[in-house]
């Protein structure tokens, strides 16, 4: 479990230390407020086709996870209540109400909209394989949070990830990689080399794991759009788990 407070969970379900992400130091007080206008000025910031209060995504962060929960029950019982996914293809021509952010792995057996029994809209999804913030994921939810009213973050990971498990084969063999894939070890180092400390009895459960929570530690610390709204309590921050075998989301 996540052990700031920040980050707590609401609803069960059944790469060393980097400086501060670039362009932090060019956002300061009050960044948020003008990023949104910035961006509904130039007509990018669709959600803003209606005041924040009565937008279908003014719900509290307890209640979007809520929503999460309930719809992962629904997928794992084969009750999925989004089915027609033209169904209110008009509406969302003209703006977006996500309920809530995923940080999800690029894993092509994770569809965050299927687990959820979520629609088309719903979620705001940044997707890279093993599920963890750099500049541009973390660019991506400072929008989702500052123009799109999102309440709810989720780091997502999932049982059997590839990119932890090389991750780790690639720390214990020093394995020298091509291309950029040296840099999906070094987002995921850090988070593998707690889990280690650990000892745990499945070593790669175990990262993946503490994979997610590096990643919502990180999210909770993004200052200033997202720690701030943290702070505010509009936006709450979750780790959890997808298990691919059986469909069901652990929080962690």
């Amino acid at each position: 479990m996540c052990d700031d407070p920040r980050c707590t969970h609401a609803m069960p379900f059944t790469a060393p230390t980097r400086p501060a992400l670039s362009r932090r130091a060019l956002l300061g007080a009050g960044a948020a407020t003008a990023l949104a206008s910035g961006f509904a000025a130039t007509g990018v910031g669709p959600a803003f086709a209606q005041p924040a209060a009565t937008r279908p995504n003014a719900i509290g962060p307890d209640a979007a996870l809520k929503r999460l929960v309930d719809g992962n029950a629904r997928y794992v019982g084969n009750a999925m209540e989004n089915r027609d996914f033209s169904a209110g293809r008009v509406a969302r021509a003209s703006a977006q109400y996500p309920i809530a952010g995923l940080v999800s792995c690029a894993d092509s057996r994770v569809a965050p909209e299927y687990a959820f029994d979520q629609g088309p809209g719903e979620l705001f999804v940044v997707r890279v394989a093993g599920n963890f913030l750099d500049d541009h994921g973390l660019a991506s939810l400072e929008y989702g949070v500052a123009v799109l009213g999102l309440p709810l973050i989720m780091v997502l990971g999932h049982s059997g990830c590839g990119a932890v498990d090389a991750t780790m084969k690639v720390i214990k063999d020093k394995t020298v990689l091509p291309g950029h894939l040296p840099l999906l070890i070094e987002a995921i180092r850090p988070a593998i080399e707690t889990a280690e400390k650990t000892k745990a009895a499945n070593p790669l459960d175990a990262a993946i794991a503490e994979n997610v929570r590096y990643n919502v530690r990180r999210l909770v610390d993004a200052k200033p759009i997202v720690a701030e709204a943290v702070t505010k309590g509009t936006v709450k921050v979750v780790g959890a788990v997808y298990d691919i075998a059986t469909g069901k989301v652990a929080m962690v």
